[in-house]
């Protein structure tokens, strides 16, 4: 069967002589005037390449490109804008927006066809490895605020599996925000930031292996920087499923940090795990934000056989709310709670070791074994990797 490529562009001509030129060279032609019609066209018509227009009247290619992108069944197809602004400015918008290659107006037909034809066969070999290769178990840890300690016991749980001779990554998806970093002792890795930045083709289990930094305990690690310039990078929904999805294929555990609340990039994510725990604080608000998340987790099809609460207490304090009413306003099991140690938190945090090393026979070291071993067991379980 032919491969169908669908044409976006406003200019007639254009339509009619690309669409010409390109079945002369054996594929099928789908054609849209304007950003709206091509968006229809697309879901309709499920193209394998899509050849897109910047500047049309009613909504321009940077925007056609980041619907496709946040559309699950689209976000795969590639895409190469073609058009007359040549300005660097607008190339890098365009590959920031998720476009797959950029090709200025005019330029000969044998290079569009070798264009299109590269980027179809780099989708095809992608496609064939996501099917051929064997993928390990994603487990997300989320956080119903920010500040209860989601990204260290993430580390530190990653940390003990590696300890325990498993195969294991641990992965920071919170771009402009990264402390996983620091918390381990690497004070500039970005990899992750790096990924995020490129066009999806682009991205493949080689290269995101070639972004890991390797950790004394065995731990593998993807990181985001702090820096404020890479929150830009949120927005790089489609990249961060294809890294995730990469992640998969490289270790037997892969561990990532979510942050905090359900935005657009964690809830992709969210969807590609198989577990998820969602961490909550003894204080009624935060537990009302809990029980939030988790419905909204619900709504989008994560259910409670891959949710696991775990309560952080954090400060030590008489008054605060019990562990038996913390479950009632949650409506769910709490599967571990973890008590106060904020001293010993303050010193690993300083000392850029993971507490699991700094103070392996502390309470906090012993629960967070736990909570790793529950992980491994579940996995095996359900006959993970």
């Amino acid at each position: 069967m032919a491969e169908k490529i669908l044409i976006v562009d406003d200019d007639l001509d254009t339509l009619k002589l690309i669409g010409l030129m390109l079945q002369r060279q054996g594929y099928e032609i789908a054609a849209a005037n304007n950003g709206t019609q091509g968006l229809a066209k697309a879901a309709a018509e499920k193209p394998n390449l899509i050849l897109l227009d910047l500047m049309m009247p009613d909504m321009d290619g940077y925007e056609v490109t980041r619907r496709l992108r946040a559309n699950p069944e689209l976000a795969h197809i590639p895409i190469i804008m073609f058009t007359a602004k040549t300005l660097v400015d607008d190339k890098v918008q365009g590959f920031e927006a998720g476009v797959d290659d950029y090709l200025t107006k005019p330029t000969h037909p044998a290079e569009l066809a070798s264009r299109v034809k590269a980027l179809l066969q780099r989708a095809a070999a992608a496609r064939a490895a996501t099917v051929a290769t064997e993928h390990g178990r994603i487990v997300g840890f989320l956080g119903a605020k920010g500040g209860l300690g989601t990204t260290t016991i993430a580390l530190n749980v990653a940390v003990a599996m590696a300890l325990a001779g498993e195969s294991v990554i641990a992965a920071d998806l919170r771009p402009g925000q990264g402390t996983m970093g620091p918390l381990a002792g690497f004070t500039r890795a970005s990899g992750m930031g790096t990924l995020l930045a490129k066009p999806v083709a682009e991205l493949s289990p080689r290269m995101v292996e070639g972004q890991l930094v390797a950790h004394a305990s065995g731990l593998r690690l993807l990181l985001c920087s702090s820096a404020a310039g890479e929150g830009a990078l949120s927005s790089a929904v489609a990249q961060a499923e294809a890294i995730v999805k990469h992640l998969g294929t490289l270790s037997k555990i892969t561990i990532i940090d979510l942050g905090a609340g359900l935005n657009d990039m964690a809830k992709r994510a969210a969807a590609l795990c198989d577990q998820l725990i969602v961490a909550v604080e003894p204080l009624r608000v935060t537990l009302a934000m809990g029980r939030n998340l988790l419905a909204e987790l619900e709504a989008v099809g994560i259910g409670q056989s891959r949710t696991e609460v775990v309560m952080m207490n954090r400060i030590p304090s008489s008054v605060q709310t019990s562990f038996l009413v913390a479950q009632e306003i949650l409506s769910r099991q709490i599967g571990m709670l973890f008590t106060p140690a904020p001293d010993l938190a303050y010193q690993a945090a300083e000392r850029a070791a993971p507490i699991i090393l700094l103070q392996p026979d502390s309470l906090t070291a012993d629960q967070t074994r736990k909570l790793a071993q529950s992980i491994a067991e579940k996995g095996r379980l359900s006959g993970g990797a």
